[in-house]
């Protein structure tokens, strides 16, 4: 974690001390970004550590340098829920349950909710889970989803992510790898579906539909 002076540049000054001592990003994220500085978090790996942290201090904008656990280690993967708030909650009960279970048992997994309504809010907010980091499974929970959000669903699920979907009206339930009834249950599925610590594994399974 960077606190930094504020102005241009100051991103491309750090990166250029990260990548001269063979640091290799896996993430980054402006914190703040004001008239009063800037705090910069970054996710770096490097055979070179002390020497890359001592650069890193020495440059001029660089106001204070520390240490932290990845957010990986911390929140470890992530599990998005989306839709309808009380579908939403309910799937929420049934993952964070399950999560408590793993995490208990090694595991960092972490739930995101966001109660959205509309075919295009949905749309978009489905198309952007492949951007946050570390998600590994988005369950949609509404009523009745279809159109420009099953385009969607098909388009993140090419690029690998899990997508579960409750049985409801509407086109999404074909789209997604899974279909749940129950709320609870699709969050315990989404849950186990991403856990290291579980044994079940949606690939192998003769049925979709639940």
């Amino acid at each position: 974690m960077i606190q930094a002076d504020a102005g241009k540049g100051i991103l491309h000054g750090i990166s250029g001390v990260i990548a001269a001592h063979d640091g290799d990003i896996g993430s980054v994220s402006i914190i703040e970004n004001t008239a009063q500085g800037a705090r910069i978090f970054f996710e770096i790996t490097t055979p070179n550590w002390d020497e890359m942290l001592m650069a890193l201090r020495e440059l001029p904008v660089v106001r204070s340098l520390n240490t932290v656990n990845s957010m990986e280690r911390i929140y470890g993967k992530r599990i998005i829920i989306m839709g309808g708030g009380a579908q939403v909650g309910q799937v929420a009960l049934g993952a964070i349950v399950e999560a408590d279970r793993h995490n208990i048992r090694g595991e960092h997994i972490s739930i995101d909710t966001i109660p959205l309504v509309g075919e295009q809010q949905l749309a978009d907010a489905v198309r952007a889970v492949p951007r946050l980091s570390r998600a590994k499974a988005l369950v949609l929970a509404g009523a009745l989803m279809g159109g420009d959000i099953e385009k969607a669903v098909l388009e993140v699920r090419a690029l690998g992510l899990l997508v579960i979907s409750l049985n409801m009206a509407g086109s999404v339930p074909d789209a997604a790898d899974l279909v749940v009834s129950d709320p609870v249950q699709a969050g315990v599925m989404a849950v186990m579906a991403v856990a290291d610590t579980a044994k079940f594994n949606v690939a192998r399974l003769t049925r979709r539909v639940f």
